[in-house]
């Protein structure tokens, strides 16, 4: 009878609290039908705050969809649009105080550049700190015309250093084996499992991708700054920097507080200047003509299925197969669409899924309609794996790539279920692999078969590999073997074209499709992005009790070592259901 009432209550707050929405929502489009739109201020500044967080792509349901939260992408293509604005003047930037990571900075960087060339300005404030995590924070701001830094601050913004968790030592003590075979030496991923610490590979790759970060970013800082690399590099090193030093040092132009930074930022923009949030920021409207690119996003890991949980607390952007395949073979069936952008934002995953989406490309490419993959600030393994066959690749200098490879086996748990007084006792029919993925360990015979399994996916993934990229097997295979690069180096070794943006990936994506070069290309997004209409209607079409339940959950599945540890379980459990897996190195970046 509790359960019961608290139910009735629950749906009854709901009524309620839906009542009200809809009564809000249709007294504003009463209100907006009846009055006249609120005039566009003169002198716009635009602002953004890099404290926020933003997930790569904009949520396509859930809450977040409601709000009209925006990707990454969003904003830069925001940035890019604003540039033909005449009512925006400038951009009043704040600065994160962590890394908001190198790809993303560099990404950034650009979009800043390009705004500042078309005659705009930027203005920057940061209240120093970075702790840790790297120069991407720093990176990320001194593309503007001014920096400030509050009086008082610091700035720690060292060098680029990864985080690499082992788990031998643990399943050593608890008796559990893992028969976790890579292909080959650098497929690093399951490393975590079999060893205590980097092996040489493991080693000899990760310095390499960090040297590569870490000089793309401070080749960056010493551009933008006018300094010269061995300065920044002098200076960053050396340790924490008062707001003084940093000044001194040429690295940011003057101290002050926001609100100061924000006085200038108007004064500069002209009289009557004001502030509207990137986030918000409606560009002019483009003609009904304009020639269209579809927007295809991926992120996260790639796993089979549908991303469509039916949950209205699920914000985040999946990288599910069945419905990112659909959303690249309905781009391809929209006549009025000249070209598809893919977006991919993502560790690896599924070979399998991997696959699915490779071969929605091929079709799609089939009807003349070309595909140009921009790569985010991770495309590794089954990322790598579903923008191989694109007819153009663009990444950043700083994306982590690569990683050709896939890895597969099972934990054998028995010993650790013995130590607890459980056992095991089998009877199998059917042949001598029926129970290969039970509680024991692999017979050899077993363990032959799944090592034969996993070569013939690895020669599947090079073989695609190498025919979208015009390679042989042997060529492919010298830097595959599992091989993390950045962006730099996988274009040194002809994994990706170019060395660009999203925009970029767009003004390719142009010129492929035979659009005019100064034409600006409506974008339509795939998968469908729900209007706020249709997230409120998936929000209150669940019970109270699962909207509370799952509210919880959203709350900590957001946490981003959340995230991680149920990346890391959901790849094991995958792997000891016999599944191979694409997916790159446990990459932790600060």
């Amino acid at each position: 009878m509790r359960t019961f009432l608290l139910s009735m209550a629950g749906a009854f707050v709901a009524m309620i609290l839906f009542i009200v929405l809809m009564t809000l929502f249709f007294v504003s489009i009463i209100v907006g039908a009846t009055s006249s739109a609120p005039d566009t201020p003169d002198n716009i500044v635009l602002s953004l705050d890099l404290n926020t967080e933003f997930t790569d792509q904009a949520p396509t349901s859930g809450i977040a969809a409601f709000s009209a939260t925006p990707g990454f992408i969003d904003l830069l293509t925001k940035l890019k649009a604003a540039e033909t604005d005449d009512t925006v003047k400038g951009l009043y930037l704040r600065g994160a105080t962590v890394g908001i990571g190198s790809s993303r900075a560099e990404e950034l960087r650009e979009a800043l550049l390009s705004f500042r060339d078309s005659g705009k300005f930027v203005i920057a404030h940061t209240q120093g700190t970075f702790g840790v995590s790297g120069p991407s924070a720093l990176r990320s701001i001194t593309p503007a015309d001014e920096i400030w830094i509050q009086p008082g601050s610091e700035v720690f913004s060292a060098g680029v250093t990864f985080e690499t968790e082992f788990l031998k030592g643990l399943f050593d003590k608890i008796d559990v084996t893992p028969e976790i075979y890579p292909f080959y030496e650098y497929k690093n991923a399951p490393n975590s499992y079999n060893e205590a610490g980097y092996t040489e590979p493991h080693r000899e790759a990760m310095t390499q991708l960090a040297e590569s970060l870490w000089t793309a970013s401070l080749d960056d800082i010493a551009a933008d700054r006018g300094l010269t690399v061995a300065e920044v590099k002098s200076a960053l090193e050396g340790g924490p920097m008062t707001a003084e030093q940093v000044v001194s040092l040429k690295l940011m132009d003057k101290e002050g507080y926001p609100e100061q930074a924000e006085d200038a930022a108007k004064e500069k923009a002209g009289k009557d200047a004001e502030f509207v949030d990137l986030v918000s920021y409606t560009p002019p409207s483009l003609p009904l003509k304009a020639p269209a690119i579809a927007v295809v996003g991926g992120e996260g890991a790639v796993v089979t299925g549908s991303a469509d949980s039916g949950s209205p607390f699920e914000s985040a952007p999946a990288f599910a197969s069945d419905t990112i395949a659909r959303a690249i073979l309905d781009a391809g069936d929209n006549d009025k669409v000249k070209a598809i952008v893919f977006r991919v934002d993502s560790p690896g995953g599924s070979p399998t899924a991997s696959d699915q989406i490779w071969n929605a490309i091929e079709r799609v490419q089939a009807k003349g309609k070309p595909v140009v993959v921009s790569m985010g600030s991770l495309a590794a393994s089954g990322g790598y794996y579903v923008s191989a066959g694109a007819d153009y690749i663009v990444a950043n200098r700083s994306t982590i790539t690569g990683s050709i490879g896939i890895f597969g086996g099972k934990f054998a748990l028995e010993g650790g279920f013995n130590k607890l007084g459980i056992t095991f006792d089998t009877i199998s029919v059917g042949g001598e692999f029926a129970d290969a993925y039970g509680m024991d360990k692999f017979t050899p015979e077993q363990e032959a078969e799944v090592k034969a399994s996993l070569k013939r996916g690895y020669d599947r993934f090079v073989g695609i590999v190498a025919d979208g990229r015009g390679m042989t097997y042997d060529q492919v295979h010298d830097v595959a073997r599992g091989h993390v690069w950045s962006g730099e180096d996988a274009l040194q070794r002809g994994l990706v074209d170019e060395i660009g943006s999203f925009t970029d990936a767009i003004e390719k994506a142009k010129a492929l499709a035979g659009i005019d070069a100064d034409a600006t290309p409506r974008l339509i997004y795939y998968p469908h992005r729900k209007s706020g209409f249709e997230a409120l209607e998936a929000f209150f079409g669940a019970s109270s009790e699962t909207a509370e339940s799952m509210a919880a959950i959203s709350s900590l599945t957001n946490d981003k070592h959340v995230q991680m540890l149920l990346e890391e379980l959901a790849t094991a459990r995958a792997v000891n259901a016999g599944e191979a897996q694409a997916i790159g190195p446990r990459i932790r970046e600060r």
